[in-house]
């Protein structure tokens, strides 16, 4: 597979996939720019090495063809201050202007296409959308991995066309890079925190860390499923009672296997789902009737603070309360804070997911960890074992 770092782009057209799918304000300003941000190395590489970008990318989800709010137009001036140059703008992804400014592009020049999403051909992967969009360079890029688990025209089928030109851009060879290390060259003992809302969304997460980590720490909403399902009293707390049995399954299969399961044993209770709420703290075994668990209590935040902090590779996705209140974040917080302090001590931190994302940045400590992924979705199919179609695409 080629590098970004030895591969030759002078006078190349480098058709490059971002993931500039950035939230907007209502006055079309964007209110966190890191995907911009991790993206600008990869095209300094390509400028400063005589080449020139054609970045694609999606924002939002458009229903039907083209809308105003969803315009890439809303990154240019942003885009351009990053890399002291202005950026070119095709109003289209695949039409005249597009093919018009590509064929004038000249080496160090930024050229960025319209929303490929306003073509439905995009997700659904067509073959003549494809072509045209691959027709526009003469090398190619991935470096959207918040994306790499979808099979659509820009992320993975393009990749057909430059058999000797395709790469990983420099997020989707950290991101890659990153995760492997924490899955496949594990330095022990390795722990996994697991934790938001539900377990659904979690199970096949589960069932592959069972064979590869040595401690498996479960909070935030989805502890309450297990709590139950070994016969506990969880009052108002969210439960997902259609998988008791299989919680109970992954209790037994993590003792088959010799992994330590711990789940919290008390738990920071609120009478409603309130800020301001009336909370206390409770055995997590006994919640009262109409109390509900809203995050990790004190006793489960020393004892998990204790593993974490004797860990030598760290993997965590999901908080472990609803942080995002005041009153119910010290749990997450925690947490945050100790794998932040294995890391000082030399352990591999991996972090990934929406919400721990938002915790580590919510508490300053992105620069004290190892990895933060960009790609949620991606990240969690990638650890499930699945193989990523943007990801194979570069390597076959």
């Amino acid at each position: 597979m080629k590098s970004i770092d030895s591969y030759n782009f002078r006078d190349k057209k480098v058709l490059v996939r971002v993931d500039f799918n950035v939230p907007l304000n209502e006055k079309n300003e964007i209110t966190d720019t890191t995907r911009i941000d991790a993206a600008i190395p990869t095209i300094r590489k390509i400028i400063s090495g005589g080449g020139s970008a054609i970045l694609m990318s999606h924002l939002g989800r458009p229903k039907e063809g083209p809308e105003g709010k969803y315009s890439l137009k809303h990154i240019l001036s942003y885009l351009s201050k990053q890399l002291g140059n202005p950026v070119k703008f095709a109003d289209d992804c695949i039409g005249k202007s597009a093919v018009d400014l590509a064929a004038g592009l000249q080496p160090g020049e930024v050229l960025m296409l319209e929303n490929l999403r306003f073509y439905k051909q995009e997700t659904k992967g067509e073959e003549e959308f494809t072509k045209k969009l691959a027709s526009l360079g003469n090398a190619y890029i991935n470096d959207a991995f918040g994306t790499a688990h979808r099979a659509h025209a820009s992320t993975a089928l393009i990749a057909n066309y430059f058999p000797e030109d395709k790469m990983f851009g420099y997020i989707m060879e950290n991101e890659v890079k990153s995760i492997d290390k924490v899955m496949y060259s594990t330095q022990k003992p390795f722990t996994a925190i697991l934790g938001g809302a539900k377990v659904s969304g979690k199970i096949e997460i589960i069932n592959n860390l069972l064979n590869k980590v040595d401690n498996l720490i479960i909070g935030g909403g989805m502890m309450f499923t297990f709590i139950s399902a070994l016969g506990g009293e969880v009052g108002k707390s969210l439960v997902e009672d259609e998988l008791l049995e299989l919680a109970l399954n992954t209790v037994e299969g993590a003792k088959e296997l010799g992994v330590n399961l711990y789940l919290p044993t008390d738990a920071v209770i609120a009478d409603n789902f309130d800020n301001s709420a009336n909370r206390k703290i409770a055995d997590v075994n006994e919640i009262p009737e109409n109390w509900m668990g809203l995050d990790i209590g004190p006793g489960s935040i020393k004892k998990f603070t204790e593993i974490i902090e004797g860990s030598k590779t760290i993997l965590w996705n999901g908080p472990m309360g609803v942080f995002e209140m005041e009153n119910f974040s010290a749990g997450t917080k925690a947490i945050a804070e100790a794998i932040a302090q294995a890391t000082q001590k030399g352990a591999f931190s991996l972090i990934g997911g929406g919400d721990s994302v938002a915790a580590i940045n919510k508490y300053n400590l992105k620069d004290k960890v190892s990895y933060v992924s960009t790609g949620g979705g991606a990240m969690l199919e990638y650890i499930e074992g699945k193989e990523l179609p943007g990801v194979k695409a570069i390597k076959e």
